[in-house]
């Protein structure tokens, strides 16, 4: 934005000058306006070892100090003009613009006071001291100061672009805008109003008007390197982040120094998940400004999504060091933290950024997340409530409070809290639906009507919530059914339902519709009101009899193993064990087999040096497979998959092992569950350790079957 300040070129006559001095100074000045400065330097000089205290040749040699980035020079010289003249306005003007390129802005103002006190109509002094009280972020005063200088000059341009910065300032971005545009009407080329235009409708949220105010100002002026920076910032902030690059790029092209644009360049890559490009952009900010600390801040994030996160942490120390005051790098610096598992000090970091930021409803959300990690819940509660109250509308804060609340029992909260998992992150944009059906959700009367319950999320969340088909149906609703296509044969013959169909295929004809994981919101669902009945689901006995033959005689107790579930899964990291692992706790003595259709390539080896594990891998075309499978295991041992999910709808024994800080739905500190009357819980007593759980399914199968 535009601040540069007014400075008063022309000299005053002296009283009596010698004709020869006088025409030497006409001369100098000539050459000065010109642009020939070395001369008229040179001439402003010689006049100067005649007449050291001439006050003309003192003022305009002071000029030319600040125009070659003099500054201080200026100041003494100007200062020395001053002594001359003490009341000389126009000097005490120029001295301001001086100090104020010096950053003595509180000098500055001092000198610009006394130049209006001295001309009282003086409107460069007071505009001159508008740009430094703004520079002191002094909004306001730099607002009043510039609408004196339009009183006293109604067509003061420059006034009103830099009333438009100080209203900015204050964000009164509508004000600053009308400013802008009154300085473009008394000046249709003036490029820099276009571009402070262009940054007030962009903090307007006005965007696209944003970008035509920018390219107006490239027009007139082709070379506006903040212009095409702003243009770029524009563009990220419609998520248009490759036109936006180019328009950094082209910053960078004509101002090779620029390191905001290099700075804005790197966020955008970012955005792209172009992490190492990223860290690139970044780099190239810090080396042309070295305490960049946003920079740094940022250079941490894109470290963090390549997931190096010892280095991440390193960035934003640097950026702590730097800025003592800025919240966000000790709010970063804990996600990074909390990646690693070092909670206790991902706390303290979330803690930090509170106290620099009260408002901070994202490092209060975090910090219950990290509490929630180290099971302290209510502490976790208060921190997600907290953020609540910052945000209203915080629907990452308001889903974690839910399913806290559900793993803790509390399902009358847990279930309302749950509802804001659509207007959140969390869910594939698949699975978010637009009908124009209405919701239902346990209020109106289903008698007589279609209503659509359709899956969402995982296939273990849809096997585990068809349960409430026949509930649905016994309000006298018919019952459409659309599950992903891997189940469509499993559950063809579930009851309650009237027609199955697959996602992703077309829909018949309904009157209201329900996800699956909201029917217990519906239904009120409690802990002691649970449909859980011991069997809801049944495989296809044909295909039992199909496996069966295919396992051959049975001579020894069946136990069904799963110990990994789908990789990309967010808590994969978490829930799934090494094969390995998982056998150096087992017994021998048992026929296991493998329920899983997939092996990842860590346990590849181990199962193919393991013959005694029975594996089918592709031959499990469907869950129709997996479910005969399952029937015909004496015990299922299982991480928190979808398997074990069938295997508890089938009615069969399954033993599952759960992760120290456990998904919602197998509640807290118990070794049953309220949704499987057949499952067994086997919780890590330490994070990360399946030992002492592994440990005891050995000794239970040992138990049960010797």
């Amino acid at each position: 934005m535009s601040r540069a300040p007014k400075f008063i070129p022309q000299p005053q006559k002296a009283a009596n000058p010698a004709a020869q001095t006088q025409a030497r100074l006409q001369q100098g000045l000539a050459l000065h306006q010109q642009g020939q400065l070395a001369q008229a330097k040179a001439i402003y000089e010689q006049v100067l070892k005649t007449q050291p205290r001439h006050f003309d040749a003192l003022i305009l040699l002071g000029m030319i100090a600040v125009q070659t980035k003099n500054s201080q020079l200026a100041v003494d010289l100007i200062g020395k003009a001053i002594d001359v003249k003490p009341n000389h306005a126009a000097a005490h003007n120029n001295l301001g613009c001086a100090l104020n390129d010096l950053k003595q802005h509180e000098a500055a103002i001092d000198s610009y006071e006394r130049a209006i006190s001295l001309k009282a109509d003086f409107a460069e002094a007071y505009y001159n001291r508008g740009v430094a009280l703004n520079d002191l972020k002094q909004h306001q005063a730099a607002v009043d100061s510039h609408e004196r200088a339009i009183t006293l000059k109604a067509d003061y341009v420059e006034a009103f672009n830099n009333r438009g910065v100080a209203l900015h300032g204050l964000r009164q971005h509508r004000a600053a805008v009308d400013s802008y545009e009154r300085a473009i009407a008394l000046k249709a080329d003036h490029a820099e109003a276009y571009n402070n235009r262009g940054v007030a409708l962009n903090d307007l949220k006005q965007h696209e008007a944003a970008i035509a105010s920018y390219e107006r100002a490239i027009a007139l002026r082709a070379d506006h390197a903040e212009a095409h920076n702003n243009r770029g910032i524009a563009l990220s902030d419609l998520k248009q982040h490759e036109a936006a690059i180019a328009s950094y790029e082209r910053a960078i092209f004509l101002k090779a120094d620029y390191a905001e644009a290099y700075y804005n360049c790197g966020v955008a890559l970012n955005d792209l998940k172009q992490y190492q490009a990223a860290i690139d952009s970044y780099e190239r900010a810090i080396a042309l400004k070295s305490d960049y600390a946003e920079a740094y801040n940022n250079r941490g994030n894109a470290l963090s999504g390549l997931k190096k996160y010892r280095a991440a942490i390193d960035s934003y120390e640097r950026a702590i060091a730097l800025k003592a005051d800025y919240a966000d790098p000790h709010y970063n610096r804990g996600i990074a933290l909390s990646d690693l598992k070092q909670y206790r000090a991902a706390i303290d970091c979330y803690e930090s950024a509170i106290a620099l930021r009260a408002g901070y409803a994202k490092a209060y959300h975090n910090r219950g997340v990290a509490l929630n990690a180290l099971k302290q819940n209510q502490a976790a509660i208060e921190s997600y409530e907290r953020a609540i109250v910052l945000k209203a509308d915080y629907a990452e804060a308001h889903l974690n409070l839910g399913m806290l609340a559900l793993q803790m029992g509390n399902f009358q909260c847990g279930w309302r809290e749950h509802e804001w998992r659509w207007k959140g992150a969390q869910l594939k944009p698949r699975e978010l639906r637009d009908f124009s059906q209405p919701l239902w959700l346990g209020v109106e009367p289903l008698q007589g009507r279609t209503i659509l319950l359709h899956a969402e999320q995982g296939l273990g969340d849809t096997l585990q919530f068809c349960r409430y088909m026949k509930q649905v149906s016994d309000l006298g609703a018919r019952v459409i059914l659309e599950v992903q296509t891997p189940l469509l044969g499993l559950l063809a013959g579930l009851a309650g339902v009237n027609q199955l169909v697959g996602r992703g295929r077309q829909l018949p004809p309904f009157n209201l519709h329900c996800p699956l994981l909201s029917l217990p919101l519906a239904f009120k669902t409690g802990l002691d009101s649970i449909p859980s009945a011991t069997r809801y689901i049944d495989s296809p006995s044909g295909k039992q009899a199909s496996w069966s033959a295919r396992l051959g005689p049975k001579n020894r107790p069946r136990i069904g193993l799963v110990w990994s579930g789908n990789a990309e899964h967010k808590n994969d990291h978490n829930r799934s064990i090494a094969l390995a692992e998982l056998m150096r706790g087992l017994p021998g003595g048992f026929q296991y087999v493998s329920l899983q259709k997939e092996v990842r390539d860590v346990d590849k080896n181990f199962l193919d040096a393991n013959a005694e594990i029975l594996h089918f891998g592709s031959e499990l075309k469907d869950f129709t497979d997996t479910a005969a499978l399952c029937e015909l295991m004496d015990v299922i041992v299982s991480v928190d998959t979808s398997v074990a999910h069938l295997a508890g709808a089938l009615g069969q024994e399954v033993w599952v092992l759960l992760p120290f800080n456990p998904d919602w739905r197998w509640l807290l500190d118990r070794s049953d569950s309220p949704w499987y009357p057949t499952a067994t819980l086997y919780r890590q007593e330490t994070r990360d350790d399946w030992t002492g759980a592994v440990e005891r399914v050995g000794v239970d199968l040992e138990k049960r079957f010797r």
